[in-house]
């Protein structure tokens, strides 16, 4: 079935916040774009009627980009719903009904993890798993032993190919970019090793804090959020192998081979931060030791990758909303002209998020009888971050059988085996006021390698 085309949308928790926030713009740009054409169904416990529905799925694309009349008609024409209990096998009764010739249906799970044996063991009973194909959203899993448990469930009804964990990460073009821009140039991969590159870093910022999410971020931390899936897949990205062949796999191989070649965490390469506030953020518990930044330094034992650090930031409540990787190349063994040049001057940076950009660091002379130079940094590019939001382009592509941009059960498994060791409260979480960089100690892990590239935002000097 990989290459066949499925023949009906169905979507578990069309009520839900996922739904209203990505889904149902998503499926108005496959309309308007692609052309899509096929049955919708929605499944939710609401009590709601297929009006109510699409009274829903109207505010959400008013909310979430605009609502184009000719595509939003076609939507409406294509919605059904199926109102009842995920635990009732005859709510999936139903859905085989509504279903009806389609044998080839998508089932995407916007529901909580817990749901899924179920929902999965009622597809499978009452006919609707047969040629299927499902999607399932992070977290794949709290730990290496529960990712693998998930797994085996997924697999008693479901074959590997036809299973598309979805980290909407992956959809974004940026995040593509990266990819395209190492492999596509001849003039990076040369250099992209040991013998060259000084250190990697990545953060991801945001300005905000949890805001409405205190009880949801309160069970995952900074952590499980975005390190363990998001940032790992750019580590794999940056320093990945070439992909050999054209096969759709080749991609993900390769990004399997680097993440098993990562080496697990250990408390003493991890520092975990609190902004100040946090605990007072309705649903979070009173005395919470959750961490909302994390500072994490990796090692890849590779002969490409030896002795080269990857350091890695996220967090809330920091100065700016801004996702990049700095790749800080070695300076040459001597200064030719006897300077002191600082450590970062010779870098590219890579911005994902809010724009697509690629700067690369270099030293010019300052004009003058001396021979002195300054650092300086060279936009090679900039774009808007995202020409096809990711839920769109992860949705065609799950419709198609398109696996490359969906994670697999190993790659998976490779990221759950470096973060497992340190999962939980195995190291203390330090406070830190809201607009810093995070607690003192980050600048101490990162140490002799650092100091940290802070993102700039337009306007401002590097």
């Amino acid at each position: 079935m990989t290459n066949s085309h499925s023949d009906a949308l169905v979507f578990l928790g069309a009520t839900g916040d996922l739904a209203y926030k990505q889904i149902f713009p998503a499926l108005q740009g496959l309309i308007r774009d692609e052309g899509f054409n096929l049955p919708i169904i929605g499944v939710a416990k609401a009590g709601w009627t297929l009006d109510q529905l699409k009274d829903r799925a109207k505010a959400s694309l008013e909310a979430h980009g605009g609502v184009d009349p000719e595509a939003f008609a076609k939507l409406t024409e294509l919605l059904r719903y199926v109102d009842g209990d995920y635990h009732d096998s005859n709510t999936f009764a139903q859905l085989r009904r509504e279903l009806g010739e389609a044998q080839r249906p998508l089932h995407y799970l916007a529901i909580p993890p817990s749901l899924f044996a179920t929902v999965a063991e009622n597809l499978a009973q009452s006919g609707c798993a047969a040629n299927a194909r499902i999607v399932v959203e992070k977290p794949f899993g709290r730990d290496l032993e529960s990712a693998r448990e998930l797994s085996r469930t997924l697999h008693r009804f479901f074959p590997e190919e036809n299973i598309f964990r979805i980290d909407h990460y992956l959809g974004k073009e940026p995040v593509q970019n990266i990819l395209y821009t190492r492999f596509a140039n001849p003039i990076f991969e040369p250099i992209w090793n040991r013998d060259h590159i000084r250190s990697v870093q990545i953060t991801m910022a945001e300005q905000f804090g949890v805001e409405d999410r205190g009880k949801f971020y309160d069970e995952v931390g900074a952590l499980l959020d975005v390190v363990q899936n998001h940032m790992l897949q750019v580590v794999s990205i940056l320093t990945m192998d070439p992909p050999s062949g054209e096969e759709c796999d080749a991609t993900r191989d390769r990004k399997a081979e680097l993440l098993r070649a990562v080496r697990p965490l250990t408390p003493d390469s991890v520092v975990r931060g609190q902004y100040e506030g946090y605990r007072k953020v309705p649903g979070v518990a009173p005395g919470s030791s959750v961490e909302t930044f994390v500072a994490i330094r990796l090692h890849i034992d590779s002969w490409r990758w030896a002795g080269v650090p990857i350091f890695i930031r996220a967090g809330k409540m920091l100065p700016v909303t801004c996702t990049e990787a700095t790749v800080e190349f070695k300076r040459p063994p001597r200064e030719t002209f006897g300077e002191i040049v600082p450590s970062g001057s010779a870098h590219m940076c890579i911005r994902v998020n809010p724009d697509f950009s690629i700067g690369l660091g270099v030293r010019i002379k300052i004009p003058g009888e001396r021979m002195a130079g300054r650092d300086v940094e060279l936009d090679l590019h900039t774009q808007a971050a995202d020409a096809m939001p990711p839920y769109e382009r992860l949705l065609g592509d799950a419709g198609k059988g398109n696996v490359e941009l969906f994670s697999r059960q190993d790659i998976v498994e490779a990221q759950w085996r470096i973060v497992d060791p340190v999962v939980g409260n195995v190291t203390p979480v330090y406070t830190y006021k809201p607009g810093t960089w995070g607690p003192e100690e980050a600048r101490e892990l990162i140490g002799a390698d650092g100091p940290w590239t802070d993102p700039v935002m337009e306007g401002e000097n590097r």
